[in-house]
């Protein structure tokens, strides 16, 4: 009885034994499973090979030298009688008689006149004038004419008004309100009436006037008054090939191709529209452009093709933008241009430093009945 106690209580060991090593093997791959760390994966690197070319820099524009104002000459002091210095008296040069008989000569009187210097004759020779007359004039030096500006194949889109929905964020107020832009042609001569309100107030109105020849739109006058700012006026005179401003002594030389602010978006217009392909992706155009009080070469670059809601209509459209460099104190100009719609722009919006924004988008577009060349 003795052994057969032992044999079973050994045998009950063991199953003891056996039951506790399955359950801890069993324990330790349950655990390897929940708290495993996930196998990292190697993967090769992609290395992404791309071409970068860096733009050239944009154009500096020259000032024009400015005429310098004539300053008064300071009036000499009074002397007392005491402290005036008496005249010495100068010998005279001795006379010294000459070795052939002196000949009497007679020169007329002639009327004093004005000297043109730039006509005035410098040649020499028989005829040009006796040695009593004073040696020849020379002539004024000739200012070389500016260089031409760039030529674009134009085509001006045909006369239209524009209403806008406007919005507008000012120092952290939004305004909503409308806008208008009126342009006419008749395919020599063009004319641009704009404005935009909020709250009826009109926060900005401009007007722009010239011809449209070999450069498309070329302006003559232009006007611009802001809220609250007096009106400002920048010519660009065609008898002096300059650009100058009412407001300001700047003055630049006029080439050719010049914009203002508001021809800049129908010279764009009228660029695409002259020649479709004129317009790619990544595509720079530079327009030098005036201001009310400044002028400055505008790097126009086009953005690539946009799908944009105009007026419950899905177009496709141009984006062009105007990026001031760093430092500039000049708004950031974002322009959408419709090549389904005679290159209409059907969206504006102006842009300042400080996130302030002005917003113009197409409600309507009425086509007007004026006469092309």
């Amino acid at each position: 009885m003795t052994s057969s106690n032992t044999f079973f209580s050994h045998r009950r060991w063991l199953g003891v034994l056996l039951l506790t090593a399955l359950l801890h093997l069993f324990l330790i791959v349950w655990g390897s499973r929940q708290f495993s760390l996930p196998v990292s994966i190697e993967r090769p690197e992609q290395l992404v090979m791309a071409n970068i070319a860096p733009l050239p820099p944009v154009e500096k524009p020259v000032l024009l030298p400015q005429e310098p104002k004539a300053q008064p000459k300071p009036s000499p002091k009074p002397r007392s009688n005491a402290t005036a210095a008496k005249p010495r008296a100068v010998p005279e040069p001795p006379i010294e008689v000459p070795d052939t008989p002196i000949r009497e000569t007679v020169t007329p009187i002639v009327d004093a006149q004005p000297v043109d210097l730039g006509m005035a004759d410098t040649t020499t020779g028989a005829g040009a004038g006796s040695s009593a007359a004073g040696p020849p004039v020379p002539a004024a030096p000739v200012e070389p004419a500016p260089a031409a500006g760039k030529h674009y194949q134009t085509s001006p889109p045909p006369s239209a008004e524009l209403k806008y929905n406007v919005e507008a964020l000012q120092k952290g107020q939004n305004y909503h309100g409308s806008g208008k832009i009126t342009w006419q042609t008749d395919g020599a001569n063009y004319t641009i009436n704009g404005e935009a309100g909020a709250l009826f107030i009109t926060v900005l109105d401009f007007k722009s006037g010239g011809e449209i020849n070999g450069f498309g739109v070329a302006p003559v006058i232009y006007t611009q008054k802001r809220f609250r700012k007096p009106a400002t006026e920048t010519t660009f005179d065609r008898t002096q090939n300059s650009i100058v401003f009412s407001s300001s002594a700047n003055k630049y030389p006029r080439s050719g191709g010049e914009q203002d602010r508001a021809s800049v978006v129908w010279q764009l217009a009228s660029i695409g529209r002259g020649n479709s392909t004129q317009f790619s992706p990544g595509a720079v155009i530079d327009l030098f452009v005036a201001g009310p009080l400044d002028a400055e070469t505008w790097r126009m670059q086009v953005i690539g093709q946009e799908q944009l809601d105009v007026d419950g209509n899905n177009l496709s459209v141009w984006h062009v933008i105007r990026v001031p460099e760093p430092g500039s104190h000049e708004q950031r100009l974002d322009i959408w241009l419709s090549p389904q719609q005679d290159w209409y722009p059907v969206k504006l919006r102006f842009t300042e430093t400080d996130g302030d924004y002005l917003d113009m988008s197409l409600s309507k577009l009425k086509r007007l009945d004026t006469a092309q060349n």
